[in-house]
C-alpha cells in the first residue's frame, strides 16, 4: 500500500525539503568508506526499512473547508520521530542534512511531519510516511555524490594532461618572445 504513494509529487513542490545549508556537498567531510556504505544503504533503502517502532503518530482536527468532517473527525496526521531514535538507522553522512531539514524541530530535537491533505486519516498517515521517505532520499541525493566511472576518470586525466601541455606551450612561447626581444641569446645572463 505504501509503495504506490512513494513517488507521487507533493502539492508543495516549490519548497525544498532541505534548507540551503544542507544542500552544500558535505562529502568533503565524509571519507570514501562512509560514502560507499551510504551508497549501499541507499540502494537497499525502502519505505519499510525504518522500523515502525521509531515513529509516533498523533491525530487532530484538520483545518480548512470540509464542513462536518473537519469539525468532528481527527483526520490530520502528525508524525513525530526523535532524532536520537532515527539517526542510528541512517548513515552518518546524512545526519547533518536531516538535522537541517525543514521538518526538524530544534526545540524538541525531533522530526515533525504533518499532513492534512485528505479527508481520510489513513491517507494522511501514508502521506506523512511518504514525506519522511522523500526527505531521506533527497538528503541522500544531495549529500552522497555518485560514483565516478573509470571512463570518466580517464577522461578527466586526459583533459588535465592536455590543459597542462597547453599551459606549458603558452609559457614557452611567451618566454621565447621575451628572449627574442633581449637579443636572442639567454646565455649572457
Amino acid at each position: 500500500m505504501l509503495r504506490r504513494f512513494l513517488y507521487l509529487p507533493s502539492r508543495h513542490t516549490n519548497r525544498p525539503l532541505l534548507s540551503g545549508k544542507a544542500r552544500l556537498y558535505s562529502s568533503q567531510a565524509a571519507n570514501d568508506e562512509e560514502l560507499a556504505a551510504a551508497r549501499k544503504w541507499l540502494a537497499n533503502f525502502d519505505a519499510e526499512t525504518l522500523p515502525k517502532s521509531l515513529y509516533d503518530f498523533s491525530f487532530s482536527r484538520s483545518s480548512g473547508p470540509g464542513g462536518q468532517n473537519v469539525n468532528k473527525l481527527n483526520s490530520k496526521a502528525r508524525l513525530s520521530i526523535p532524532l536520537s531514535t532515527i539517526l542510528p538507522h541512517i548513515p552518518t553522512a546524512l545526519h547533518s542534512s536531516i538535522r537541517n531539514s525543514r521538518y526538524c524541530a530544534q526545540k524538541s530535537n525531533a522530526l515533525i511531519i504533518q499532513c492534512e491533505d485528505s479527508r481520510k486519516q489513513t491517507d494522511n498517515v501514508q502521506a506523512c510516511l511518504v514525506k519522511l521517505n522523500n526527505l531521506i532520499i533527497e538528503a541522500a541525493r544531495d549529500v552522497i555524490p555518485g560514483e565516478t566511472s573509470d571512463a570518466q576518470r580517464s577522461r578527466v586525466k586526459n583533459l588535465q594532461k592536455v590543459e597542462n601541455e597547453t599551459r606549458l606551450k603558452t609559457k614557452k612561447q611567451h618566454s621565447q618572445k621575451k628572449n627574442s626581444r633581449r637579443g636572442g641569446n639567454s646565455s649572457d645572463y
